[in-house]
């Protein structure tokens, strides 16, 4: 298996934060949902905020809970992964700039990447496109009925 560098856990924390608020709203608090991921209530913060950002959910000082904005069956995967992961130009593999014009491989490598980086990020991209919110938060009722 190739070693790969992960894409941070905000993405993973970003949908449990989204299902636990699409479960159960008013004990979706920023406390309980830290002791669900085992993190620290400030980098929840943080993710909720920028899930708030992006308009999927609402909170409000001094108020328990927090709600969906949108309903789960229209948040894919790639929305949610959109709003806490930062892509730089939108996209996801960063090419090395200012190669030697007069080597051969330094004149091409560019020309020759984007393509294959470009189509790798777009199968990703699809394929987070096409799981939903819903789909996640269904497979965990079936989950939690199953024991």
């Amino acid at each position: 298996m190739s070693r790969l560098k992960q894409i941070s856990s905000r993405f993973s924390m970003a949908v449990h934060i989204l299902s636990m608020i699409s479960l159960d709203p008013l004990y979706s608090t920023g406390d309980r949902i830290a002791r669900s991921i085992n993190s620290n209530p400030v980098v929840i913060r943080r993710i909720m905020a920028q899930l708030k950002k992006a308009g999927y959910i609402d909170t409000k000082p001094g108020v328990a809970g927090a709600s969906l904005l949108i309903s789960p069956e229209k948040i894919t995967l790639l929305n949610i992964f959109q709003a806490v992961e930062s892509v730089d130009g939108n996209q996801l593999f960063k090419i090395h700039k200012d190669t030697d014009p007069h080597c051969s491989v330094g004149m091409n490598i560019e020309s020759i990447l984007l393509p294959q980086f470009s189509n790798a990020q777009k199968a990703m991209e699809q394929e987070l496109a096409s799981v939903t919110l819903a789909q996640i938060v269904e497979q965990l009722r079936i989950k939690a009925n199953a024991k």
